[in-house]
C-alpha cells in the first residue's frame, strides 16, 4: 500500500495571473496554449454562468470516501479550486451541502470532480460553482485514508496542486502553474487577434476569404458551380 499524505504547502501563482486567465475563459485559454489541458466534456457544469479560476488544492480519495475530502478542507485557501479524484472510476456523490458550506467558508472558489455531487440543487441556490462528472444521490463512507495535494488525474488531464484551473460553461483547462505566465501573454495576445477578426467579420468579410480558405478548398478540387442540379 502507498504512503498517504496531506501535503500542507501548496505553491500558487499570483494572483492577478490567475484572475487574467479566468478573464479570458476557458476556450481562449486552451487554444493558447496548444489545445492542451482540456479536462474531458464529461466533466460539465452543475450550473450556467459561473466562471472562476484558481489555485488547485487536489485530493485523491477512495471511491465512494470522501473522508479525504474533508481533510482537504483545512488546507484551502482563499481563492483556491478544489479538485477531487478518485483511485478508480465512481460516481458516488464524493461532495453535498454541507461539504460546500465548509468550503466556502474557507474562500473556495469552486468544484472540479472526477466523481459524482450531490444536493444539486441546494449547490445552485448557495452559488457554489461546481463542475462533476456526475450528478448522484449515492452517499459515501469515512473509512479510507487517501492523499490531499499530490498529482491527480482528472477528465483525463493530470492535475498538480498549485495549477490554474479555469473553469465556464465551456468546461475545465488547467495550466501549469510554472507555464501560467506565459499562457497568460498568449491569452492575451489571442484575444487581441480575435478582436480584428470579429471588426472583419462584423464588416461584411467571409471567413471562407479571411482565413483563405476558398483558395484552399480549390486547391483540394472543391468546384463553384451554378445551379442545384450542378453536382449530381
Amino acid at each position: 500500500m502507498g504512503r498517504n499524505v496531506v501535503i500542507t504547502r501548496v505553491e500558487r501563482c499570483a494572483d492577478q495571473v490567475i484572475a487574467g486567465l479566468g478573464q479570458a475563459g476557458v476556450a481562449t485559454v486552451h487554444e493558447a496554449i496548444g489545445k492542451r489541458g482540456l479536462l474531458e466534456p464529461s466533466i460539465s457544469p452543475l450550473q450556467q454562468g459561473s466562471s472562476i479560476a484558481g489555485s488547485a488544492v487536489t485530493v485523491l480519495s477512495a471511491p465512494g470516501d470522501n473522508m479525504m475530502v474533508h481533510a482537504a478542507v483545512e488546507q484551502v485557501e482563499p481563492g483556491d479550486i478544489l479538485v477531487v479524484a478518485t483511485t478508480s472510476p465512481s460516481t458516488d456523490g464524493m461532495v453535498g451541502e454541507l461539504l460546500a458550506v465548509s468550503l466556502m467558508k474557507r474562500g473556495c472558489r469552486g468544484l472540479i470532480v472526477g466523481a459524482g455531487v450531490r444536493d444539486v440543487a441546494a449547490l445552485r441556490a448557495m452559488g457554489f460553482p461546481v463542475w462533476s462528472q456526475a450528478i448522484h444521490a449515492q452517499g459515501t463512507e469515512k473509512r479510507t485514508p487517501g492523499s490531499v495535494n499530490v498529482p491527480v488525474v482528472v477528465g483525463g488531464v493530470a492535475i498538480r496542486p498549485g495549477d490554474v484551473v479555469v473553469a465556464d460553461d465551456d468546461g475545465v483547462v488547467v495550466v501549469e502553474r510554472e507555464l501560467a505566465g506565459g499562457a497568460l501573454t498568449a491569452a492575451l495576445a489571442r484575444i487581441e487577434k480575435e478582436a480584428v477578426t470579429r471588426a472583419r467579420l462584423e464588416a461584411g468579410e467571409l471567413g471562407l476569404d479571411f482565413y483563405g480558405l476558398r483558395e484552399r478548398l480549390a486547391n483540394e478540387g472543391v468546384e463553384w458551380v451554378d445551379g442545384p442540379d450542378a453536382g449530381e
